[in-house]
C-alpha cells in the first residue's frame, strides 16, 4: 500500500506513532461523558454544547461532535410513533374538549387514540378508550393492523359495558378511523358527541398520550425482548391494564385504583 501510494516507510511509522491529539481534551471529554450519562444518554451534540456553555465552557459544536463520535456517545433516538392522520377522508368534528380534561362524573368525557409497539415479531397497535373522570381504561383492543375492525371491536366492547351513553363527549385526534362513516354513525346512534384535536397537535389529547407513556415506561420499554409473539404482548398488556385499572393508586383518584374510584363515584350519584 505504501508503494502504491508512493509513500516511504518512515511516513507510515510516523503516523502510527503520532501522539493522540486529544490528550489535551481529556478534561473536556470527561465533562461531556458526565453530562451524557447524567442525562441517561438523552443528550445529543446540541444539548451537550448548550450545557457546557451554561457551565461557562464555550466550545464549538463541531468539536463536541468529533469528541462524542470518538468516544462512541450517541443519544437515544426517539421511538417511532404511529400516525393515523392521512388527510381529510370524512367529517372533521369540532374540538369541543379544548384541553379541558376534567370531568365531574364517569362517562362524561372519553378519549381514544392508537399507539404502536415495535416487537421482535413485528409491529402491534393498541387502541384503548380512557374515561377522563378517573383515567380508567373502559375498553381496548390490540391488533397487528390499525384497521377499522380493531376500532369496531373496541367500540362494541365499550358499548356493551356501558349501554347508556347519551350526552357523552368522545374525543380523539383526526385519525382516519375517527373520520370513518361507521365510527361516526355508531356514536350518533348512542347519542355521543364527537370531538377532535386540531391537526398535528398532540397536546390536545395529552391525557391519552400520558397513559401511553405510563404504560410503555412501566411494562414495555427495556422489556421488548420478552414479547417474542403477539400473544405474549397481548397478555402483557392485558395484565398491565388490569393492574392499572384495579390496583394502581394515584392522587387524582383519591389514592384509590381507577375502577374503585369509578364505582364509588357512580354509587354517590
Amino acid at each position: 500500500m505504501l508503494e502504491a501510494a508512493s509513500l516511504s516507510r518512515s511516513t507510515y511509522y510516523f503516523e502510527i506513532n503520532k501522539p493522540d491529539i486529544d490528550i489535551k481534551n481529556e478534561d473536556l471529554i470527561e465533562k461531556i461523558k458526565d453530562i451524557f450519562y447524567e442525562n441517561k444518554q438523552r443528550y445529543g451534540v446540541r444539548r451537550i454544547t448548550a450545557e457546557l456553555r451554561n457551565q461557562g465552557i464555550n466550545i464549538n459544536h463541531k468539536k463536541i461532535q468529533r469528541l462524542m463520535n470518538k468516544c462512541g456517545l450517541k443519544a437515544i433516538k426517539p421511538k417511532v410513533k404511529y400516525h393515523s392522520y392521512i388527510g381529510e377522508v370524512g367529517h372533521i368534528a369540532d374540538n369541543i374538549i379544548s384541553r379541558d380534561f376534567k370531568a365531574s362524573k364517569p362517562n362524561e368525557k372519553w378519549t381514544t387514540d392508537v399507539s404502536q409497539f415495535n416487537c421482535p415479531f413485528g409491529k402491534a397497535y393498541l387502541s384503548p378508550i380512557l374515561d377522563m373522570f378517573g383515567t380508567d381504561i373502559v375498553a381496548w383492543d390490540l391488533s397487528l393492523s390499525p384497521n377499522l375492525e380493531q376500532t369496531k371491536r373496541m367500540l362494541e366492547e365499550a358499548f356493551k359495558k356501558n349501554p347508556n351513553l347519551e350526552g357523552l363527549i368522545f374525543h380523539s385526534d383526526m385519525g382516519w378511523q375517527y373520520q370513518h362513516n361507521y365510527y361516526q354513525k355508531r356514536l350518533k346512534e348512542k347519542g355521543i358527541i364527537q370531538s377532535m384535536s386540531r391537526k398535528g397537535n398532540c397536546i390536545d389529547n395529552c391525557i391519552m398520550e400520558t397513559f401511553f407513556g405510563t404504560l410503555k415506561r412501566e411494562m414495555f420499554y427495556g422489556h421488548e425482548q420478552e414479547f417474542q409473539t403477539f400473544e405474549e404482548l397481548y397478555q402483557g398488556i392485558a395484565d398491565y391494564i388490569d393492574y392499572y385499572n384495579n390496583r394502581r393508586i394515584k392522587g387524582k383518584t383519591k389514592w384509590m385504583p381507577p375502577s374503585k374510584f369509578r364505582k364509588t363515584s357512580i354509587s354517590a350519584l
